[in-house]
């Protein structure tokens, strides 16, 4: 089962709008272009930033701590995995929204700020995700179908090619907001009221699916998993951030 949501009280006398929680394993340069993106381009909403390394042995808590002091810095000394190293900051989060990201991205001008502006006026999305990129600009597939018998058997690429409307993605273009089963944890936003409904990440996934079950738990519960394809970021898949600009 899923830990539960809040383990420790936040004291602040206005909460941030959103929080954003990067995970970090031994990632120094990517991580620097990651913070380096979200804090010289999402400034339109009022947001605290979580850093939780799981125990990275490359100096990217000095990092941190001397190019990012605003960052707030968890370091847990070894690696407890994706969903657990999260939970940790989404226990500590007080923002209306939480973002989870990877430190393999580099956000865009107004991308996070369009995500959440579409939350604040659809109340019954309780989950969503937005377009990936690679460093070219060309799409990445940023939508996940429940595993069944035919996505363990066929390519997923084909099955997107030959029923675009059961599995959505990156071969088609989208005029707006869709619904999903669900988006890629690369980034992935939550709106708080639907996480403490059915709690946080489960820790008995180590790194796969975590995003996959929460998404299914979400929309069991009666909120929907959104795609929102009008705004995009880089994920960079753990390829270095030269070449793409991450401070304009």
């Amino acid at each position: 089962p899923a830990p539960p949501y809040r383990e420790e009280t936040v004291d602040m006398e206005v909460p941030p709008l959103l929080s954003i929680v990067v995970i970090n394993w031994n990632t120094r340069e990517l991580l620097d272009g990651c913070l380096g993106s979200i804090l010289s381009r999402v400034v339109d909403i009022p947001l605290e930033v979580f850093v939780v390394d799981n125990g990275s042995s490359d100096g990217s808590q000095q990092m941190v701590r001397e190019r990012y002091p605003a960052v707030r810095l968890l370091e847990l000394g070894r690696n407890l995995g994706f969903a657990a190293a999260n939970n940790r900051a989404l226990r500590l989060s007080a923002g209306k929204y939480c973002l989870l990201l990877n430190s393999d991205t580099v956000v865009t001008s107004g991308a996070v700020e369009a995500v959440v502006a579409y939350l604040e006026k659809n109340g019954n999305v309780g989950i969503a995700g937005l377009q990936l990129l690679n460093a070219d600009g060309s799409r990445q597939n940023s939508i996940a179908n429940f595993p069944s018998l035919l996505t363990e058997l066929f390519n997923k690429s084909l099955l997107r090619r030959l029923s675009p409307g059961r599995f959505p993605g990156k071969e088609r273009s989208y005029p707006g907001p869709i619904d999903v089963e669900s988006v890629i944890g690369a980034c992935l936003f939550v709106r708080r009221k639907a996480m403490e409904q059915v709690g946080l990440l489960d820790e008995e996934y180590f790194f796969y699916l975590e995003e996959t079950d929460w998404c299914l738990r979400v929309r069991k519960a009666g909120w929907r998993v959104i795609h929102y394809p009008g705004a995009s970021i880089y994920h960079l898949q753990g390829k270095s951030v030269e070449g793409v600009d991450v401070r304009a």
